[in-house]
């Protein structure tokens, strides 16, 4: 299963290449002042640099998975798209996640922790506003989860001879990490961290992506409700 593993790690560097092809094609049709460089330094991209960086680092994402399934001798669970009636809870984790989570940061006084967010979604309104919400909140835990639990995860726990709980253990806090880190966001590491333990666990527990999907889309759900709060504030 190294082989999956690798592939998943070629996949996501592959995605930010493709990223930024996408972005050049983007700042190269919409003339971008300054171009690339200047794009990559804004605190606010414009929407479509955003949504052309996604769509890239999915399509790495993608590549992974297509190379696991077919190529690398990892079955897919056999209700991994299953949904259940009782899933509904695991909508109300995600929540529960992202405010447990926000109160082990709060004795910190952490600044930027929502930085990510603002420079995703910027002063983008309107139909735009709704296309990154679609992509944050409902395309990235599918891709997401797919890669890091559908794949990377269970290479890791599936593929260990022994079987043990040493070497299960070993693939949630693995991937968890993976997980954290592929986001690039350093403040954000220890929260990520925790949600994918909770994550991986679900996956480990269930045998399906549905729990760790929808936990993973409510638990984006409530940092854009904020956003989406704070605006109407103003």
């Amino acid at each position: 299963m190294l082989a999956i593993v690798v592939a998943g790690f070629v996949g996501f560097l592959a995605g930010q290449i493709l990223g930024s092809l996408f972005e050049l094609v983007g700042v190269s049709l919409a003339h971008y002042p300054g171009g690339l460089s200047a794009l990559s330094n804004a605190a606010s991209p414009p929407w479509w640099a955003n949504a052309l960086g996604l769509l890239g680092l999915w399509v790495g994402f993608g590549g992974a998975i297509f190379y696991a399934y077919n190529f690398g001798n990892l079955n897919s669970l056999p209700s991994q798209w299953r949904v259940k009636s009782t899933d509904v809870f695991y909508v109300a984790l995600g929540v529960a996640c992202q405010f447990l989570i926000d109160l082990l940061y709060l004795p910190f006084h952490l600044r930027h922790l929502n930085r990510p967010v603002h420079h995703l979604f910027g002063s983008v309104v309107g139909a735009s506003f709704v296309l990154l919400i679609v992509m944050t909140m409902f395309l990235a835990p599918i891709m997401e989860e797919w890669l890091f639990r559908g794949v990377l995860f269970r290479a890791l726990s599936e593929g260990s001879r022994s079987g043990s709980r040493a070497s299960l253990v070993f693939a949630v806090l693995f991937s968890a990490a993976l997980f954290a880190l592929a986001h690039g966001e350093p403040l954000q590491f220890a929260g990520l961290f925790l949600l994918g333990i909770v994550l991986a666990t679900l996956v480990w527990r269930t045998k399906r992506l549905v729990p760790s999907i929808l936990t993973h889309m409510s638990f984006n759900g409530v940092a854009i409700a904020a956003l989406i709060s704070q605006r109407s504030g103003h």
